[in-house]
């Protein structure tokens, strides 16, 4: 199999200012998705700083075939992650905090509990902080649903990823109307949140999948979304099928302005928390 080599317009600078980043988030034994899912755009982030914290431990329960992040046994829960957590914003300075996290299908909850308290504990330490949280599908259960939202973050975001002919390859796991209704579910139990999900291109979809997708978002009331290009993280997950041109990102932006998005960032190196806060903010 041909590997295709990256084109000229995927570009990653480097940049200063990952050391110290990095010492702080060793400091509390932290993880972050940046890193565990060898994100490109890692440097710019960890240099202003800001990262997205990956609560839950960093072994996932499922193995979706994008994803770098291990799949085995997960570790025990770190109860004083939290804090942990909550102590290391506070340092690095951050007004707006992204947490995520690896799918716990062994946990009752899918550690549910365990984002609403690190929502909680993060504001009691960085007062007047905006959080996001990028949950996974909890199984479509509606008490975990409940308890997350009920921490009341400012931004909910569950990524869809790709389009729903693609999930039983993409994500075999996991169920593309399952994911429409957890997004449907947050935005009728807490109107005041804002709705988020992104997808991934260059996995084999067709453009007209992808108008769909963001029409099914919409139609479930999703708010922001983020279009970036899938970028292979090691041999043993799905190769790129295309490497997309920014001007179909840019059409696809414009597209989905169009239906009714409140802000639509969509170009190669997008990613989901990618700019979280402007994205906010604007």
């Amino acid at each position: 199999m041909t590997i295709m080599r990256l084109p000229e317009w995927i570009r990653v600078k480097n940049f200063w200012g990952l050391h110290s980043t990095k010492k702080i988030l060793r400091s509390y034994g932290l993880s972050t998705v940046c890193e565990e899912a060898r994100c490109p755009n890692m440097g710019e982030c960890f240099s202003r700083p800001t990262a997205t914290f990956m609560i839950l431990g960093s072994k996932c329960t499922r193995n979706c075939a994008f994803c770098s992040v291990d799949s085995a046994p997960p570790e025990p829960l770190d109860r004083e992650e939290p804090e942990k957590i909550a102590m290391a914003a506070k340092e690095m300075g951050l007004r707006y905090v992204v947490i995520t996290s690896v799918t716990r299908d062994d946990l009752y909850d899918g550690g549910a509990g365990h984002f609403a308290t690190t929502v909680s504990t993060v504001r009691k330490y960085v007062p007047g902080v905006r959080i996001e949280v990028l949950t996974p599908d909890f199984k479509g259960r509606l008490d975990s649903l409940n308890t997350v939202i009920g921490s009341r973050p400012d931004v909910f975001n569950h990524n869809i990823e790709t389009v729903s002919r693609l999930y039983t390859v993409v994500r075999p796991h996991a169920e593309y109307r399952r994911s429409l209704s957890i997004l449907e579910y947050a935005r009728q139990t807490a109107p005041e949140i804002y709705t988020k999900s992104g997808l991934m291109l260059g996995l084999g979809e067709s453009p007209a999948e992808v108008v769909t997708a963001l029409r099914d978002l919409r139609n479930v009331g999703c708010d922001f979304i983020t279009i970036g290009q899938y970028l292979r993280p090691s041999r043993s997950n799905l190769p790129v099928v295309e490497y997309v041109k920014p001007g179909v990102f840019e059409r696809l932006r414009l597209t989905a302005l169009s239906m009714g998005f409140k802000y639509v960032a969509s170009a190669p190196l997008v990613r989901s928390s990618m700019n979280a806060e402007k994205m906010y903010n604007n």
